[in-house]
C-alpha cells in the first residue's frame, strides 16, 4: 500500500505529468465554462464576433457580442433604430452563416403559426429582403432565429477574426510548438546538470 502511495506520489512531481494535468483542467474549465454560459442563455451561440460593418455606428467589426435565446417571439421588440432589438439569425440564403441586424417589423401568420421577422442593418439604406427557406414577403422566420443582443465588447472580437486567418492559425501552431519545447528544454538540461555532477 505505501509503495503504491509513493509511486502515485512521484508520478505527481514529474513535470511532464503536471503539464499534462494543467492542459486537462484549463481545458475542463474552458469546456464548463461556454456549457455553462450556453445554458444560462438559452442559445447554442451565447459569443459571436460581428463580421461586418452593416451594423454600424452601434455595433462594429471586431466587437464580441452576447447572444441570449428568445422563448417567445412575441415579446421581440421590432421598431426603426435604435429601438427595435439588435438579433442574430441564420442566413436564408448561406447556409451556416449567421448575420446581426436588427428587427424592424414583425407579423404574425396563421397559415403556420410562426412569427416572420423583418430586419435591417443600421448603415445598409433599405430593410433586408430575404429569399430562400423559411421566408415570407422578404421577412424571416423564427425559426432561423438564434437570439438577441443583449450585450457587447469593443474590439475582443478581432482575436477570433484573426486567429481564422492562415496568419492566425499559423500563430497558434508556432505559440504551441514554443510552449512544448519550453517544457522539454528545461527538464533535458536539468538532467544533463544532474548526470555532471
Amino acid at each position: 500500500m505505501g509503495s503504491a502511495k509513493s509511486k502515485l506520489s512521484n508520478l505527481f512531481k514529474n513535470s511532464y505529468v503536471k503539464t499534462i494535468l494543467l492542459a486537462i483542467i484549463v481545458i475542463g474549465s474552458v469546456m464548463v465554462f461556454w456549457f455553462g454560459v450556453r445554458v444560462a442563455l438559452g442559445t447554442e451561440y451565447p459569443l459571436l464576433t460581428v463580421a461586418s460593418g452593416s451594423m454600424r455606428p452601434t455595433l462594429n467589426v471586431g466587437d464580441l457580442i452576447m447572444v441570449q435565446g428568445v422563448l417567445n417571439v412575441s415579446e421581440l421588440k421590432a421598431a426603426p433604430s435604435p429601438e427595435g432589438d439588435i438579433i442574430v439569425f441564420e442566413s436564408p440564403r448561406a447556409e451556416g452563416e449567421l448575420i446581426v441586424h436588427r428587427a424592424v417589423d414583425k407579423e404574425f401568420r396563421d397559415v403556420d403559426g410562426l412569427w416572420y421577422i423583418q430586419t435591417k442593418g443600421d448603415a445598409n439604406p433599405a430593410e433586408d429582403n430575404w429569399t430562400g427557406p423559411d421566408t415570407w414577403n422578404g421577412m424571416v422566420s423564427e425559426r432561423r432565429l438564434i437570439g438577441r443582443v443583449v450585450g457587447k465588447a469593443p474590439w475582443l472580437g478581432y482575436i477570433p477574426l484573426y486567429i481564422r486567418t492562415p496568419y492566425g492559425m499559423l500563430l497558434i501552431i508556432v505559440l504551441i510548438l514554443l510552449l512544448i519545447l519550453a517544457e522539454f528544454i528545461p527538464v533535458s538540461s536539468k538532467k544533463q546538470a544532474t548526470k555532471e555532477s
